[in-house]
């Protein structure tokens, strides 16, 4: 929340910067992302390079999006006035992420957050940390400031995510899981109102 309105006014082509010198990054460390991987949850280890490039490609797409958030500027319908929309950054979210996919869940809720100008926090699953641990040090090696990604490994979810939920400075939340989880955070969303995205199922 302290770095928000900062990061919210850094010009989108220096979020396009970042998160493009994020993508080239993680390529370049496959190996490394992809043997944590591989130890951190068991995937087969071509399994995790898959995943290293399937999940770098969200960091890729975004960056390019990071400098096509446009607006729209129309007549209104009675025809006496023009009607103006232009596109904020929602403000600092939450994410929370599962073990399956623990690179590329997270690339795919950071990425279009940080385009669109918002500050993050990710919860990554309580079985792989390490792999967003590591994705954060190469967001810090590209350039991303201080507080906009904060990774908030935990071993109980709820005590983490309740309190989050709560604060009024968090305005988004978006889950990757369970039916079950998805509808107990929805539920404590509404308190705040916050903003949802929810994949739940599969």
């Amino acid at each position: 929340a302290a770095v928000q309105e900062e990061w919210a006014a850094t010009a989108p082509r220096q979020r396009s910067i970042i998160l493009r010198s994020a993508w080239e990054k993680v390529i370049e460390r496959t190996d490394d992302l992809a043997l944590l991987m591989t130890m951190e949850m068991g995937k087969a280890l071509p399994e995790s390079r898959g995943e290293v490039n399937y999940g770098a490609e969200f960091l890729r797409w975004f960056s390019e999006e990071a400098v096509r958030i446009q607006g729209r500027y129309t007549t209104s319908p009675s025809g006496s006035g023009r009607i103006m929309v232009t596109k904020v950054p929602v403000g600092p979210t939450l994410a929370v992420t599962p073990w399956n996919f623990p690179l590329a869940m997270g690339t795919r809720k950071i990425g279009p957050a940080l385009a669109a100008g918002c500050t993050i926090i990710v919860k990554p699953a309580e079985d792989t940390p390490l792999t967003m641990l590591l994705l954060a040090e190469i967001f810090a090696e590209a350039g991303l400031p201080a507080g906009v990604l904060s990774v908030l490994p935990a071993s109980n979810a709820a005590a983490v995510t309740e309190p989050l939920l709560a604060d009024p400075r968090l305005r988004k939340v978006t889950f990757t899981g369970s039916t079950r989880v998805g509808k107990i955070l929805i539920e404590q969303s509404a308190q705040q109102v916050l903003r949802t995205s929810m994949e739940l199922g599969g």
